[in-house]
């Protein structure tokens, strides 16, 4: 039914206003100062603190085994020292994503858990990635592609909720239908929404072509993204589960040059990602 997917609910959802609660003003706040290269340590440490809920979580994302090893942290301050600004802006994005995925409706709050969870695996999957393919420079990077990748899902859970609570959409709907939505529209909104906020074009051009089957295979970061898109989708992280998907031999593969051991060691980390508590 991908196509079939009726114009008056396209129109209804496409027509939300951007500022659904997608990102955290705090992190918003954050990726600005990075965008413009106008930051001192002190000052990010400052702004991430302007929300405590946020900043706990944040700390907590810092020290979690995949993110950081065995190295910890204490401050905010700390883990900007530690870890650079960038990772921390990383962090505070994902900890706000984090807090978004969740709602009062049962059908969305479990689509939002397992959107949630497809997300968070796949940017530690790809941070790893990079730290391990040749890619070190951009891991900082590849983390937050692979994080803002599916964010027009999010978003567009976001808008039907908010249609459900107005009366606008009846809220006897099923997976079957959110699936069909994330289809027909996840791509294009989410890069509506990366662009709002300014996001540097890198993660527009992931966003827009992690489904495309004509890409730009240059593009390693892309080819980064779309491989832990087909890691987590093999192992169920998330609203999709194709266990029968192969791995080795795929194009993004053979680009990243990734092992037969790499893919093994890539999977058993994820499988200890999915069972962080975030």
């Amino acid at each position: 039914m991908g196509t079939e997917l009726p114009q008056t609910v396209r129109k209804l959802l496409a027509s939300q206003p951007i500022e659904l609660p997608i990102f955290h003003p705090v992190a918003l706040k954050l990726q600005r100062m990075l965008s413009n290269y106008d930051f001192t340590v002190d000052e990010v440490a400052r702004v991430a603190n302007e929300d405590m809920a946020l900043a706990i979580q944040m700390l907590k994302m810092a020290n979690s085994p995949m993110y950081m090893g065995r190295t910890k942290v204490a401050t905010i301050k700390e883990a900007v020292v530690r870890l650079g600004a960038q990772s921390v802006i990383n962090i505070a994005i994902a900890a706000s994503q984090a807090a978004a995925h969740a709602s009062d409706n049962p059908t969305l709050d479990s689509s939002m858990k397992a959107l949630w969870q497809h997300s968070h695996c796949s940017a530690l999957g790809a941070r790893w990635l990079a730290l391990n393919c040749g890619m070190r420079g951009a891991a900082d990077e590849s983390y937050l592609a692979a994080l803002l990748h599916d964010v027009g899902k999010l978003y567009l859970l976001k808008a039907v909720e908010r249609l459900v609570k107005a009366g606008v959409i009846n809220s006897m709907f099923d997976d079957e239908l959110v699936l069909e939505i994330f289809e027909v529209m996840h791509v294009e909104q989410g890069v509506r929404l990366v662009q709002h906020w300014n996001f540097p074009a890198m993660y527009s051009e992931v966003i827009s072509a992690h489904h495309a089957d004509a890409w730009d295979t240059d593009n390693k970061m892309l080819a980064i993204v779309r491989f832990i898109n087909m890691v987590c989708h093999r192992n169920g992280f998330g609203l999709v589960h194709e266990p029968e998907l192969k791995l080795a031999g795929t194009l993004e593969a053979e680009i990243l040059g990734i092992s037969d051991f790499q893919i093994a060691e890539l999977l058993a980390l994820m499988d200890e990602a999915r069972d962080e508590e975030v």
